[in-house]
C-alpha cells in the first residue's frame, strides 16, 4: 500500500521521525536548499502537511499542494495556518491541545516568582561573591495574595488560575463569557479594566487576528509601574513596541516573556532591560509533553487517512 505523501514543514526529534517517516513518505521542506522549487515538484503529490505552531502553513504552501487533504500541527497555536484558505478547499487542520496545558501553566507560574522575587539576580549574587562582600540581597516583592488577573480563560488560563489559588491570590480574568468553572473569580470582560484591577497580569488566550495587540499602550499603563506582565500565548497579543517603551520609561513594572515577534531574532531593546525575564519559547519544552505532542500529531495524521475522526480537529 502507498504511503501518503506528507510535507514536513520543520524539523522533529527521532522520537517523532522514526515513526513518522514509518508511516508516511516524508517530504522534508526544511532541509530543501531551494524550497520554492521544491515545493513544485513535491507539492502535486502531498496528502498532508505535519508542521509546527511557529512555522504553520501559509496560503501559498497550501496552494501548492491541490491534493492536501489534512494539515496537523505540532503546537496549541494555529495561528499560523492560513484558515481561510483551508476552509476553502475543506482542509482539515489538528493541532495538540491539553497535552501541553499543564507544563505551559507551570512555566508561567515559575516565571511570575522568578521575576518577582528576583531568583536569577539573587544566584548571580551568591555566585559572584555580592552576599560575602555586600550582605543580603535587595529586598522584592511578594506572590501571595496579591492580585492576578487572566485574560483569556481556556484550558491554559484556567489551568494557572488554579495554580495561582494555592498561592492565595486574588483572581479575575477577561474572556467571551463568564466561564462556570469560574464562578469563584472575578469576571472583567474589559481587557484594560483587568489589566488595571491586577498586579500580575497573564496572557494565556489563543491568537487570531481579533486579539492582535489586545495587550496595547492602554492595558500596559493600567498595569502600571508596580505591576508585572506574563506572557506564555502568542507574541502578537503584544503591542511589543509599546510594551519596551513601558518597560524603559518605568511605566510598567516588569514582564516575563516566553514568546517574541521575529523569534528567535528578539528585539535588542529586550536584551539591556534589567525588568524583563525572557525565556527561548520553551513553555511546552519537557521530554513527557513534547513526546505527547509529536503522538498526537501522528495519531490525526493517522486518523484521518484511516478514515477516522480526527483527535483534535479546529477546521
Amino acid at each position: 500500500m502507498t504511503k501518503p505523501h506528507i510535507l514536513q514543514v520543520g524539523s522533529y526529534p527521532d522520537w517523532d521521525q522514526i515513526p513518522l517517516d514509518a508511516a508516511f513518505q516524508m517530504h522534508r521542506y526544511f532541509d530543501a536548499p531551494d524550497k520554492a522549487t521544491f515545493l513544485a515538484t513535491v507539492g502535486p503529490d502531498i496528502r498532508g502537511i505535519a508542521t509546527r505552531g511557529d512555522l504553520g502553513a501559509n496560503a501559498a504552501m497550501i496552494a501548492a499542494c491541490p491534493r492536501l487533504e489534512v494539515i496537523s500541527v505540532y503546537g496549541v497555536g494555529y495561528d499560523a495556518v492560513d484558515l481561510v484558505a483551508a476552509r476553502a478547499r475543506g482542509i482539515r487542520v489538528t493541532n495538540t491541545p491539553d497535552v501541553l496545558t499543564n507544563d505551559v501553566a507551570d512555566l508561567g507560574v515559575a516565571m511570575m516568582l522568578m521575576q518577582s522575587r528576583g531568583m536569577i539576580g539573587a544566584e548571580t549574587w551568591v555566585r559572584d561573591g555580592s552576599w560575602a562582600a555586600k550582605g543580603q540581597y535587595p529586598l522584592q516583592r511578594k506572590v501571595w495574595g496579591q492580585r492576578a488577573g487572566i485574560l483569556g480563560l481556556g484550558r491554559i488560563g484556567l489551568a494557572v488560575a488554579r495554580r495561582l489559588a494555592a498561592f492565595d491570590m486574588q483572581i479575575a480574568y477577561s474572556a467571551s463569557s463568564p466561564k462556570e468553572a469560574a464562578k469563584d473569580w472575578e469576571f472583567i470582560a474589559d481587557p484594560v479594566a483587568l489589566a488595571a484591577r491586577s498586579d500580575f497580569l497573564f496572557v494565556t488566550l489563543a491568537a487570531s487576528p481579533a486579539t492582535r495587540h489586545i495587550v496595547g499602550a492602554a492595558a500596559i499603563a493600567a498595569l502600571g509601574p508596580q505591576g508585572m506582565l506574563i506572557n506564555i500565548s502568542r507574541a502578537a497579543n503584544i503591542d511589543e513596541e509599546a510594551l519596551l517603551t513601558a518597560l524603559e520609561t518605568g511605566a510598567l513594572g516588569s514582564a516575563a516573556l516566553d514568546v517574541f515577534e521575529g523569534e528567535p531574532k528578539l528585539n535588542p531593546r529586550f536584551l539591556a532591560l534589567k525588568n524583563v525575564l525572557l525565556q527561548p519559547h520553551h513553555a511546552s519544552g519537557t521530554f513527557e509533553t513534547r513526546q505527547a505532542m509529536g503522538k498526537l500529531l501522528r495519531d490525526n495524521l493517522t486518523a484521518h487517512f484511516a478514515g477516522q475522526p480526527l483527535l483534535t480537529p479546529v477546521a
